[in-house]
């Protein structure tokens, strides 16, 4: 079922959010809907506070990035394939690499892009739907993917990584945002 994305100023995308028990009713169901949702939507990435839920679960398929590159692009990303996976109660262990800049956007901030650095690296202690526990080590796209998810799952969003200057020539764009003044093709959550 694809579920509403709550959009920027509903209160859940600002807590960090709770680790998911074994037995959470119904997760099988919710981390399916996530993956109907986000591909609804045309996204690459979403997390459970973005569906309105405080949980440690965010959802990630990079590998569609990777498919779609231009014949131009093909080395942008080397050694980075993509993944499909689901991500539970995950954790940052360490980052490495380079920063680099690459122009994001959001589902919950919808027409809204910029230029966000982070480090090329990632190594992510999380669960997989099984509740195996991994540690894994991500490049390039993909290592920005996850990153921009788990800041969804610590309360924090892409625009908190942005200069002061850039986030207050944003605030008429994400005051119209947080009060439904936008046309979005995917369902939206306004508070």
């Amino acid at each position: 079922m694809i579920l509403p994305i709550v959009a920027y100023g509903n209160p859940v995308l600002r807590k960090v959010a709770a680790d998911v028990e074994p037995d959470y009713p119904g997760l099988k169901e919710l981390i399916a809907n996530m993956w109907e949702t986000m591909y609804g939507s045309n996204g690459v990435g979403l997390a459970a506070p973005q569906i309105n839920r405080s949980l440690r679960i965010f959802v990630v398929d990079s590998q569609q990035i990777i498919e779609n590159l231009e014949e131009d692009e093909a080395d942008l990303y080397p050694g980075d394939n993509g993944i499909k996976k689901v991500f539970i109660n995950a954790y940052v262990k360490e980052l490495n690499g380079e920063p680099w800049t690459y122009n994001e956007g959001c589902l919950s901030i919808p027409k809204v892009r910029e230029d966000v650095t982070r480090h090329e690296s990632v190594t992510i202690e999380y669960e997989d739907e099984d509740f195996n526990l991994h540690t894994d080590t991500y490049t390039g796209i993909t290592a920005r993917v996850i990153l921009h998810e788990y800041d969804h799952i610590e309360g924090k969003l892409f625009i908190d990584h942005l200069p002061a200057l850039k986030k207050q020539l944003l605030k008429r764009k994400l005051s119209d945002i947080s009060s439904g003044k936008i046309k979005v093709d995917y369902k939206m959550s306004f508070k």
